[in-house]
């Protein structure tokens, strides 16, 4: 899942709305928790992705993959 930056804007603009004395309308702070779980959803995937390309290149030159471990 890939966030856009209109929706990183998005959530950056209500986060600065947030901070004022007027604050979100409920329909606002429904709208900016979606956002920050997709950004975090986008996050987590992209790391994931970083990791399952890492290779551990040990002493003797051996390269191995990492891999996952069960939660």
């Amino acid at each position: 899942m890939n966030i856009t930056q209109a929706q990183i804007d998005r959530i950056n603009a209500l986060a600065k709305k947030a901070r004022t004395p007027q604050g979100l309308t409920p329909e606002e702070t429904a709208e900016r928790d979606a956002l920050r779980q997709a950004y975090v959803a986008s996050v987590r995937a992209n790391l994931a992705g970083q990791l399952d390309n890492t290779y551990i290149v040990g002493l003797d030159g051996a390269r191995r993959r990492l891999t996952r471990k069960d939660p």
